[in-house]
Formats: C-alpha cells, structure tokens, sequence
C-alpha cells in the first residue's frame, strides 16, 4: 500500500467510499464525479500505476477487474456500459493507481 495513494487508502478503509462490489483482488465504488447515472472505479487491492502495470505484474489480477466490472454492470441493470482505463496523464488519469471507470444508465455517444 502507498500511503500517499488515495485509492490505496480506500482499499484499506482509511478514506470513506460507497463500495459496491468487492473481491479478494479488487474494490468498486462510486465515483464522487460522475459523469453518468452509473458511474464506478473498480480497482486492483494491490497498488500498480495504471492498467499496463497492472496487466504486467499481475494479469489474473486485470482480468479480474473484468469480471468484477461485468458484475457491477448486472447489478446496476445496466443494458449497455462502457469501460475506460486511462492510463497515463496525458489520456486524462488523475489518481495513479489503476483503476477501471464502469459507466452507463444513459445513452452514451462518442468520443465519452
């Protein structure tokens, strides 16, 4: 854990978040902007920068935030969603720790 990571401090309970699905491997709460009805960060318990260090130190682990992100679209009663990771600054990732935007309840064009 890092302690000066916020999404770390979720993970151990230090920062308060709605918490809506939760595995051995991953956490997923609300976001506190969101962009649409439905809109949840699942990330990794374990602490990687973004999705590409996620998928290379631990791939079951970012194929777990998949999984946990199809089960937060079943229990919301999402018809249709959209996943994002953003990796790295300049694609707009603010909190280095990786971490799977889950998103839908309403109709979504492109770009997002």
């Amino acid at each position: 854990m890092s302690t000066d990571c916020l999404f770390c401090r979720i993970v151990a309970g230090d920062v308060p978040a709605t918490v809506v699905h939760e595995t051995p491997t991953t956490l997923a709460f609300r976001d506190i902007n969101p962009v649409a009805p439905t809109h949840v960060l699942v990330v990794p318990r374990s602490h990687y920068e973004n999705a590409a260090a996620l998928a290379a130190g631990e791939p079951a682990t970012a194929a777990d935030l998949l999984t946990s992100a199809r089960a937060v679209a079943e229990a919301e009663g999402l018809d249709g969603y959209r996943l994002v990771f953003n990796t790295g600054a300049d694609a707009g990732q603010t909190v280095f720790h990786a971490h799977l935007h889950v998103i839908g309840g309403t109709t979504m064009g492109w770009p997002a």
